[in-house]
């Protein structure tokens, strides 16, 4: 099954790469499997899907993590691990991969074509993580990944494997008695520095380790006892909790039972108040953070002012983990640990309460962040909204399952546009969009409002027929229904297509009616000033250059008195395209430099690609034809995961036509065509460094990284936010 590996491909005189991926760090020392690590690495050699198959609890996911990590530098495009825990809809499999391996794409494409596409041409390893309640889907899913794409190997960790023709399974067995031991004192020495059992000692902790039959989380809620319990304590606590816990299913695996045991104990072990909120916190997916623990699980037994002394008791007991991201300090519970918490939590009878407490709260913090998204607080309104998808994805979930609440899915999916659009999620939002819009409901402003980001997106996205119905319904039920905001946005995005279609008379004539739809309402906000923008790139595209430049330093105004940096950078982008083509090269690239910058800087690929097309240009008028035909290799190398390259429009095309004509009278058809090519092996960092001027002549043209698939992203935990939108294409 496995083909020969074919060499990472690295130009003599280039320096490694460093290994790309998403593997986390290491958060506390990996303990023992030496032999377990030596058996997994030749079967990864003989076949190209391994699956560690074992119980819960057993630690597959450290493991493959750690087995990942030691082969990493096999890999000349990476090691990415994927978590399935949190994805309860298989529709959303995809998505989920997309995601994990980092990639941005604004077309229609289905996300496994996206996938199928990005592995195809590269070489490496794909860690797939708590697939099982989506078995079928991901078995079905990597089989045809594996068959599509002959270079790339999988690394699955379940509690059964995939069932794929080709499949090795290493089942993962508890831990042995010394690498147990080592483990539990480890772990206890964290809560108890200093701790190393002595000779008498010895012996309970193997007993202990034993009885926990060495699982590795069984052992570390253990080791979490001893801040409050010597070890005699620990185990005679544990005796009981097995008398009293093992009256389960006859045909449940022993170990099964083991771990609910000792989960059990710990839990038994809590006081009432931490065993409430154990329960309650079972209704989050993902990470959560302390201000909606205390709005959701505070209420009768546990105070607001209670939850977090609480909450930093679970902290100490290793129920509850923290994390740190770029939304600050997150907390998550441990899966098996909340299924636990999440049936005490039925048992109750609370459960629907939490639920909707749960929907409501994150209702809010989208509204609040689509506030925040108009003002110098962007970064950290995306960096939000990118950690709670999970929870967000459940309250729409929540919200979809009554007739009576799909209005309130409809809010979020609408009002969660400015992540779609800004932060590269267009896929998502799209599937969410047609989802929520599935449903009957009355065409109020939920509706309305679901109908004309879903236009916006299709638009975004290259599917004008698409685009055209949802915009066209949601201006007529809104006339009919007397919502002015809607019919502005809905005449908005109309102008939006028309000039991504080449119809710019067509485009400045909607356009202009909705800024005066805009003022009529009171509405300012980011939408608006794009379609000033949007507005100047019409009235460039029919020779007027000082209006549009003129639109857009007002744009530029608003921008610098509300902080916002989305907008500026598509402003920055029409200004210099008119300088450019008034003559006044210099002030073109420092306006296209800016542009250039701040997408980059959002991730935005669309306000990357244009502003690299328009330098390219101006490269080759200050007589620079090979650095101009790399930059365009550059461009073709980010285009399709933007959608069709310039979106087969004359105005957007006719820039590149010049270039490329200039250029290839200077150089040559062969010389210009290498060129080209050596600027397709730059990934977008290397790009973006030569076209500001920093990077010619130091970056190799062989620079590896995505390839035309699919632009590999930067990780979740070190971006700003998103692209943004195409209104100016």
């Amino acid at each position: 099954m496995r083909r020969p590996q074919r060499p990472c491909p690295m130009p003599d005189d280039a320096e490694p790469a460093p290994v790309r991926g998403n593997l986390p760090a290491e958060l506390n020392t990996f303990v023992g499997r030496d032999s377990e690590l030596a058996e997994l690495e030749p079967l990864l050699r003989q076949s190209r899907l391994v699956t560690v198959a074992g119980v819960a609890g057993v630690g597959k996911t450290r493991f493959v993590t750690r087995a990942a990590a030691l082969m990493e530098k096999r890999y000349c495009d990476g090691v990415w691990i994927a978590e399935l825990s949190d994805v309860q809809d298989p529709g959303l499999l995809e998505h989920a991969l997309v995601d994990a391996l980092g990639l941005t794409d604004h077309t229609s494409r289905p996300p496994r074509t996206l996938l199928v596409e990005h592995c195809a041409e590269r070489r490496l390893l794909l860690v797939i993580d708590g697939f099982e309640h989506l078995a079928d889907a991901c078995a079905g899913l990597v089989r045809e990944l594996l068959r599509r794409a002959p270079d790339l190997q999988v690394l699955a960790a379940g509690r059964c494997p995939l069932r794929v023709d080709g499949e090795l399974t290493f089942p993962l067995m508890p831990m042995t008695d010394d690498d147990a031991l080592e483990l539990f004192t480890r772990r206890a020495a964290a809560v108890r520095p200093g701790f190393r059992p002595a000779d008498g000692d010895r012996d309970t902790a193997r007993e202990l380790c034993r009885r926990l039959d060495g699982l590795p989380l069984a052992l570390e809620l253990a080791a979490g006892r001893l801040r409050a319990l010597s070890m005699e304590q620990v185990l005679h606590r544990l005796d009981d909790r097995f008398r009293l816990l093992t009256g389960g299913s006859p045909s449940a695996l022993p170990r099964h039972q083991t771990l609910r045991t000792a989960i059990g104990w710990s839990h038994e072990l809590c006081t009432p108040e931490q065993r409430l909120l154990w329960a309650r916190l079972s209704v989050f997916a993902g990470q959560f953070d302390l201000e909606a623990v205390e709005y959701i699980c505070s209420g009768p037994g546990l105070p607001a002012d209670s939850v977090l002394d609480v909450l930093d008791e679970l902290l100490a007991q290793s129920v509850v983990l923290r994390e740190d991201s770029p939304a600050g300090s997150r907390y998550r519970l441990l899966d098996t640990v909340r299924e636990y918490g999440a049936d005490w939590l039925r048992a109750t009878g609370d459960a629907e309460r939490l639920r909707r407490r749960h929907r409501d709260w994150y209702l809010g913090l989208a509204t609040w962040c689509e506030l925040d998204w108009f003002s110098p607080r962007q970064s950290e309104a995306a960096a939000r909204i990118d950690s709670e998808m999970p929870n967000l994805r459940r309250a729409m979930e929540c919200s979809m399952e009554s007739p009576e609440e799909v209005h309130l899915a409809q809010y979020l999916a609408g009002t969660l546009w400015f992540y779609w659009v800004g932060c590269g999620r267009l896929s998502e939002g799209r599937h969410w969009l047609d989802h929520v819009l599935e449903a009957e409901s009355p065409y109020d402003h939920s509706r309305l409002k679901a109908l004309w980001v879903l236009g916006y997106v299709a638009v975004l996205q290259g599917d004008p027929v698409g685009a055209v119905s949802a915009l066209h319904e949601c201006r007529e039920e809104a006339e009919h229904s007397g919502d002015a905001t809607a019919v502005a946005y809905a005449v908005h995005r109309t102008g939006c297509l028309a000039i991504v279609t080449d119809d710019p008379v067509r485009a400045e004539e909607l356009l202009r009616e909705a800024l005066g739809r805009y003022r009529d309402i009171g509405e300012l906000n980011s939408n608006v000033l794009m379609a000033q923008v949007e507005l100047a790139m019409a009235v460039a595209f029919r020779g007027d250059l000082d209006a549009a430049a003129a639109i857009c330093d007002e744009v530029r105004e608003i921008c610098e008195d509300h902080g916002e940096r989305w907008s500026l950078a598509y402003a920055q982008y029409v200004l210099g395209f008119a300088a450019l083509r008034s003559g006044a090269s210099g002030r073109a690239r420092r306006m296209l430099g800016e542009s250039l910058s701040i997408a980059h800087t959002f991730h935005d690929l669309l306000g990357t690609v244009l502003s690299l097309e328009l330098l390219a240009l101006i490269t080759v008028t200050e007589g620079d034809a090979v650095e101009a035909a790399l930059l365009h290799g550059a461009a073709d190398r980010i285009w399709p995961s933007v959608g069709l390259p310039l979106f087969g429009s004359v105005h957007y095309g006719r820039p590149r036509a010049e270039c490329e004509e200039r250029a290839r009278a200077e150089l040559g058809d062969e010389r210009y065509e290498a060129e080209r090519r050596s600027g397709r092996r730059l990934d977008t960092e290397a790009a973006v460094a030569r076209a500001l001027g920093a990077g010619r002549g130091t970056v190799p043209k062989g620079t590896p990284g995505a390839g035309a698939a699919g632009e590999t992203r930067r990780p979740a935990a070190s971006r700003t936010t998103g692209r943004g939108g195409p209104e100016l294409g």
